[in-house]
């Protein structure tokens, strides 16, 4: 590993990381309250809005795998700077988009910018602290990650309707600003091999994969839509193959045998993917069906994160005394299925109540599963592998929430079609679009749950 960290030295990246660490998820939560302002300067409906979260996912995924190999070789804190620098200029740009599809790209942009600092900050904090606080260490991280979440979209909404969309990314520019003055102070590098080469073929082959198969799901009505699916799918099975039979692969999926690992991951997964939609919708009703200003919806949808920050902490350092480990991750996705099914009953009729104990269950759910199981994954993994794990833990979760939104995107598509406009005449429409992609997310937490009961027999490579 190269260098040793004093207590100071720990201390001081902690708090570096936890500070950039609420960036990636305020540049996704910020911009749920401001879709409707946006539809409206550029004049598109509520599916070409979700491509503003969509993109930026799609940007970080795309990011991860190579920003992660690349780490590894020449050093997680100068990806970690060189992440916080792509959103410094890129925030500057979306600030001057002219139209919509420049705003798109930028979004993609900024997305590869945070894609750099997911697959780095943990990966550091897991190297440079020991076994017996992980647990904990994760668990403040993960909190801060969630005091973005819970602060997003009251900040959100009043920069909108305050002083327009645009002023969110200034917003983010100056937190990206602080951020690189505080980790650029930290001197010393994080898990450098520089014996090992970079897999640019399995790089480019990642990118591509993810790009055409996800353009192609989130399109799946258009007439190239299914073929961009059928293309990625076969990308899919070539890049398998490639990172199975390459001696130095981009992503190493030797991994995967853990049996511990790839449960875990599976169930990140299905986490993810069942609710990182909720936001998106719930944005959209609470405006248009609560007759929310921004302001007001913003601040009644802290109440999920604020759940999630007062629990992760905590759990994560209760996952350190556990031990059955597969109990709290399991609970957790039991949890957030109960509030996802309380999606299936939403209706016109708007009630206060209703939607605050539906966020407030799922935020249970949420807070108790993420930092036990993230710790699971990381733990699973022998020291030399703990960078490649941390990565794919962050691939793993952008995924989730890629094809959460992908699936929102498609629901969007085949059941509002061009009426995707949200006006009283198909308020009853867009409720069906979100019953029937809850419906989905429900039997991934399902499945989320059977993955982490799971029992692992034998020894299992706890570091």
């Amino acid at each position: 590993m190269g260098e040793t960290y004093t207590d100071s030295d720990r201390r001081y990246l902690l708090i570096a990381t936890c500070l950039a660490s609420i960036i990636t998820p305020l540049m996704s939560t910020m911009m749920n309250l401001s879709l409707l302002s946006i539809g409206a300067d550029f004049d598109v409906g509520s599916h070409s809005q979700a491509y503003v979260n969509t993109m930026f996912l799609l940007g970080s995924v795309c990011c991860m795998v190579p920003a992660a190999r690349y780490a590894s070789i020449h050093g997680m804190r100068r990806v970690f700077l060189l992440g916080l620098l792509t959103l410094i200029v890129s925030c500057i740009l979306t600030f001057l988009s002219p139209n919509f599809q420049f705003l798109i790209l930028m979004r993609f942009v900024i997305g590869f910018g945070s894609g750099m600092l997911m697959v780095t900050s943990i990966a550091m904090l897991t190297c440079v602290f020991p076994i017996a606080n992980r647990g904990r260490i994760i668990g403040i991280n993960t909190t801060f990650v969630y005091l973005g979440l819970s602060v997003g979209p009251t900040i959100g909404g009043i920069i909108t309707d305050a002083l327009g969309w645009r002023y969110i990314f200034i917003f983010i520019l100056c937190l990206s600003i602080l951020s690189f003055i505080l980790v650029s102070g930290f001197r010393k590098e994080v898990l450098i091999e520089p014996e090992a080469m970079m897999d640019w073929k399995g790089s480019v082959l990642w990118g591509m994969m993810i790009v055409v198969l996800m353009l192609g799901m989130v399109n799946i009505t258009t007439e190239w839509g299914p073929w961009c699916v059928i293309v990625g799918s076969a990308l899919l099975v070539a890049l398998w193959y490639y990172l199975r039979n390459s001696e130095q692969p981009a992503l190493n999926s030797r991994m995967f045998r853990n049996l511990l690992f790839t449960r875990s991951c599976v169930a990140a997964f299905m986490n993810y993917g069942a609710s990182y939609c909720i936001t998106f919708f719930l944005a959209l009703y609470l405006q248009r069906i609560g007759q929310m200003s921004a302001t007001e919806a913003g601040a009644l949808m802290l109440v999920q994160p604020l759940m999630q920050i007062l629990l992760t902490m905590k759990m994560g350092a209760l996952s350190d005394r556990m031990t059955d480990k597969r109990i709290l991750p399991a609970v957790g996705m039991a949890l957030t299925g109960a509030g996802v099914a309380m999606y299936l009953f939403l209706d016109t009729n708007y009630s206060l109540p209703y939607v605050v104990v539906m966020m407030a269950i799922i935020g249970l759910g949420l807070g108790t599963f993420s930092a036990p199981n993230n710790s699971l994954i990381l733990s699973s993994v022998p020291p030399h592998f703990k960078g490649e794990a941390s990565g794919v833990l962050s691939v793993v979760r952008q995924t989730g929430m890629m094809i959460s939104m992908s699936l929102a995107m498609s629901m969007i598509s085949i059941i509002m079609g061009s009426t995707d406009n949200l006006t009283p005449e198909n308020y009853g429409i867009f409720l069906d679009v979100i019953h029937y992609t809850f419906t989905v997310c429900l039997v991934m937490c399902a499945v989320g749950v059977i993955c982490s009961l799971i029992p692992i027999k034998g020894a299992q490579d706890l570091n």
